[in-house]
């Protein structure tokens, strides 16, 4: 009997500054599908979380509570793992920054790679973001804050230790370029090598001396290490690495890592630092970055600081584990960000888990109890309808396999709940509340509820990686032929009013002064008022054509300061569109938007660029602009109207 093939896959680990959001969630919940249905495909996976507990932001919030840094990132991990655990996650190692074995392998390999050659002292000045815990020239900031995250920078010059990235510089653009697999998806790529590794790669600050609260440089014991050599060698250190050369057999099984599932802000330090600090230890390098999008509220990045944060056990409390899993990994879009409300919770919950799923379950095995005491038989009287039903069942398997090893992990879901939807469509076409009318059609009632135990069954086993307890309590309802005497309700349908008003129970609307000029907020919605133009008839605006465009690439035009030049595909064409975006988008944030097209404008030429198009935007009051997208996933050539 052959061994199972190994697959290895971790999360970022979680930074204890503060209990984690839905966000933050999303991707502990992503990357517990894409283990589980390895398991199913019969690989031997091991998958690792954990959390990143050193760092001067830590240091300070253990002091303003009171208690030692220690005390404070126990607290803080404990409520993390909690939260994992309850969105019933199956992670096979929770590794902290904080454990001793940990600990010791990595001032083993500051040392080593001291020794080498790569890391030397020097002093270090620049502006530094302690949210971030970064270091940044003035040229990198972004109007004059840190350009990672929005905040305000302090000067700083403290002694350090540096790390030669540029040593290995060369190195890594060949293995990005031989290997398009290694990160993705495509747009995170062309970041990194655009806006990093091309330039040029400044050596990178690998200690502080200005706090306490990290892993000590065991040969000069003023220096803390840097958060960033702490933390991404967790990968490595959880399952048996040792800079001596006497690694676990885990660990000689398991690296290189097949997949590090990551947010997309940390994906300058998964593609560039990680595989250069494994290059100078001599390991290979991780078979796969993916930079996921974010979770967002509303129209804006969650933010414990800005207040504006959702928490899974909240949502847990109103909807149930499995429909808050189904939410955030069925509403994610593979490459760009995805948005949560508590209206389009509700909303989902109702139409596709309630509905959709719930009824359908409800619905078979109540007619199998009413027609035939809870036990079928496939009886063979099968009609042309039957065949496309069975094609359906027999096909989404494949599709669902070919979605996952894409990593499009929503995509997967919306196929198998087409796969429901035929179901139900088969419920109303066969119609078997009319059958159950003739005694001569009884056999042919019998195959039909068959039919339709064998296409939820197959629904629910493939299922079992995105909502595992709704898919066992399916199949277990469902048994081979045999339903239980009453169906269980697997989802109740909410009405949203009600929702709304438990939620803002729990977080009343604060109405506030904003400080500066005493009014009062009115709490009403902003809008704008445009001054109106001519009326024009159905005629006039049927003249223009609208379709959705995928860019497929984008560059900044060299003369302009404002344009970028994209290539739109529309249907089966390749179109040229040049628009005035550049102070809100960068080239790599364009690729691979789904985006609305005036596709039939008169081609004019734009500081010197042909443009074949115009992309829609909104603006408000301020001068901001917003590309118009899709609120569903829709073809490239799709018509607007």
């Amino acid at each position: 009997m052959s061994e199972k093939p190994k697959y290895y896959i971790t999360t970022a680990i979680a930074y204890t500054s503060g209990k984690p959001h839905i966000g933050n969630t999303y991707e502990i919940v992503l990357a517990d599908a894409i283990a589980r249905y390895k398991r199913s495909q019969g690989y031997d996976v091991f998958f690792q979380t954990g959390t990143d507990e050193h760092g001067q932001k830590i240091e300070l919030k253990a002091g303003e509570a009171g208690i030692t840094p220690k005390e404070f990132v126990d607290q803080v991990s404990t409520q993390i793992k909690t939260i994992w655990d309850l969105m019933d996650t199956s992670y096979d190692k929770f590794i902290r920054t904080t454990d001793e074995d940990h600990e010791k392998q990595v001032q083993k390999i500051f040392k080593k790679l001291y020794d080498q050659g790569d890391i030397y002292k020097g002093y270090y000045e620049g502006m530094y973001c302690t949210p971030c815990e970064s270091f940044f020239t003035e040229s990198q900031l972004v109007d004059g804050k840190c350009p990672d995250c929005g905040r305000e920078v302090q000067p700083a010059r403290e002694e350090a230790y540096f790390f030669k990235m540029s040593k290995y510089a060369d190195r890594l653009i060949e293995h990005i370029n031989t290997h398009p697999e290694f990160i993705q998806p495509v747009s995170r790529k062309n970041e990194m090598m655009n806006n990093f590794l091309l330039p040029g790669l400044q050596d990178l600050c690998v200690s502080r001396t200005s706090f306490k609260w990290g892993i000590p440089v065991d040969f000069d014991d003023k220096h803390v290490i840097y958060v960033w050599l702490d933390a991404l060698t967790n990968y490595i250190t959880g399952i048996g690495y040792d800079t001596d050369g006497n690694s676990t057999d885990q660990f000689n099984k398991l690296w290189p890592a097949d997949l590090h599932l990551i947010g997309k802000d940390i994906i300058r330090f998964h593609t560039i630092y990680w595989p250069i600090f494994l290059m100078a230890l001599g390991l290979p390098l991780p078979k796969q970055v993916f930079g996921h999008p974010w979770l967002l509220q509303g129209d804006g990045k969650m933010s414990k600081s800005k207040g504006n944060v959702l928490y899974a056990d909240e949502l847990v409390d109103f909807f149930g584990v499995d429909a808050v899993r189904y939410f955030v990994l069925h509403e994610m879009p593979f490459e760009n960000d995805g948005v949560i409300t508590w209206e389009l919770m509700v909303e989902r919950l109702n139409s596709d888990l309630a509905n959709t799923l719930g009824n359908l379950v409800n619905r078979t095995v109540s007619m199998t109890n009413k027609y035939f005491a809870g036990t079928v038989s496939d009886r063979g009287v099968s009609e042309e309808m039957d065949d496309d039903l069975k094609s359906v069942i027999a096909n989404t398997p494949k599709a669902v396999d070919v979605k996952m090893n894409d990593l499009r992990v929503a995509d997967a879901i919306t196929e198998i709940f087409n796969l429901f939807k035929r179901c139900n469509k088969y419920i109303d076409e066969t119609m078997p509340w009319v059958l159950a009318k003739d005694e001569a059609k009884k056999d042919r009632l019998e195959t039909v509820l068959w039919n339709l135990i064998q296409g939820i069954s197959a629904g629910a086993r493939l299922l079992e990686p995105f909502m595992p307890s709704t898919s066992r309590k399916i199949l277990e309802q469902l048994g081979d032929g045999h339903v239980t005497e009453k169906p269980e309700i697997l989802f109740q349908r909410l009405d949203v009013e009600e929702v709304m008003k438990k939620v803002e129970a729990l977080h009343p609307a604060v109405n506030e002064n904003d400080g500066d000029s005493g009014e009062q907020d009115s709490g009403a919605e902003q809008v704008i008022d445009l001054e109106p133009k001519d009326e024009i008839t159905f005629d006039q605006f049927g003249a223009m054509q609208f379709q959705v465009g995928e860019i497929i690439a984008c560059e900044a035009v060299k003369k302009s300061k404002k344009l970028l030049c994209s290539q739109v595909k529309i249907g089966s064409q390749v179109k040229q569109i040049v628009s005035g975006i550049k102070a809100h988008y960068t080239p790599e944030e364009m690729v691979g938007k789904k985006v609305m097209v005036l596709v039939n404008l008169k081609p004019a030429k734009l500081a010197g660029v042909l443009s074949e198009g115009m992309l829609l935007c909104a603006e408000d009051a301020e001068g901001n602009l917003s590309l118009m997208v899709p609120e569903k996933e829709m073809p490239a050539g799709a018509e607007i109207r």
